[in-house]
């Protein structure tokens, strides 16, 4: 499968795959029970003012992307959250001692990261967030946990468009304060831009003939196609690639340090989330070796 050998081809080497553990911690059953990993008890995270402010609320609070089918989605209907990311948040939250009633996600936009995280609104943010050196000026990350690369999303009856190359002249959608509308205003300036705050407004744009394609991470693309495959389709082979980390306050290094334990040690729990989000479109990756810094 083309998308699967793109994938592959820009993620790390795989971890060994160990039990989920915590500092100081011993374990209990998880509160859903198909998921792989257990919660923690009698956490301690000493040096850590992010963890310190989650145990005086009692409550974690992420910030997650609610519009990514397969990554980061949430369900209209039933109210509940899906997907890679969303499950790498939960068990980041395991890890720490804290169950699924104890968690509050928030929704926010990839303009608005940065500032969320330096505000205090959210203790981490998992979703689809680019490690950049830009970005480490301002905040922490903790990983990879996930590596893919920037694509292309259009109408499954376009046939002219194969490859960046062929968007001269074009209008290309994506995420305002993204790294892929960054990507395509520094290095393609032949190709038109229009951003929203959500990829689901690009792909709506798409679909409704306003824009020719849409551009970010292929991970994300892949879900968009996959929800609707009889009118959109994900072209060519990536051309960045992108590493996604777990956005952390900047001067908390025992919270990153403690996440990049729990991703090295983790790698059996990592392909069980993957296998049930991401995975199940057909696609297979390995878990990227921690970058820590």
């Amino acid at each position: 499968m083309k998308i699967s050998k793109a994938l592959s081809a820009v993620a790390g080497l795989a971890v060994a795959a160990l039990a989920l553990t915590a500092c100081s911690g011993s374990s209990t059953t998880a509160t859903t029970s198909d998921q792989p990993f257990t919660v923690a008890e009698n956490v301690s995270l000493e040096g850590s003012t992010t963890f310190d402010n989650i145990k005086s609320r009692d409550k974690v609070i992420i910030g997650v992307k609610d519009d990514q089918p397969g990554l980061g989605y949430l369900d209209a209907t039933t109210n509940e959250r899906s997907g890679f990311d969303v499950e790498i948040a939960r068990w980041i939250a395991a890890s720490l001692g804290y169950s699924e009633d104890k968690i509050e996600f928030k929704s926010i936009p990839s303009a608005n990261r940065e500032q969320a995280i330096i505000n205090g609104d959210i203790d981490y943010y998992v979703g689809t967030y680019s490690i950049t050196d830009k970005r480490k000026q301002q905040i922490s990350f903790a990983g990879p946990y996930f590596v893919t690369g920037q694509g292309l999303l259009v109408r499954a009856d376009e046939n002219d468009i194969n490859s960046v190359d062929d968007l001269a002249g074009k209008t290309v959608c994506s995420a305002t304060g993204s790294t892929p509308i960054q990507n395509i205003k520094d290095n393609y300036p032949d190709i038109k831009t229009t951003e929203f705050d959500k990829y689901s407004q690009c792909v709506d744009a798409l679909q409704n003939n306003q824009v020719d394609a849409v551009t970010t991470d292929e991970a994300i693309l892949i879900g968009y196609a996959a929800q609707d495959p009889d009118n959109l389709k994900v072209v060519g082979e990536p051309f960045t690639t992108e590493k996604y980390g777990v956005g952390l306050a900047k001067d908390d290094s025992v919270l990153r340090a403690h996440i990049n334990e729990l991703f090295t040690d983790g790698g059996d729990i990592w392909t069980k989330i993957y296998d049930s989000t991401l995975g199940t479109s057909g696609t297979t990756v390995e878990q990227p070796a921690v970058e820590a810094y």
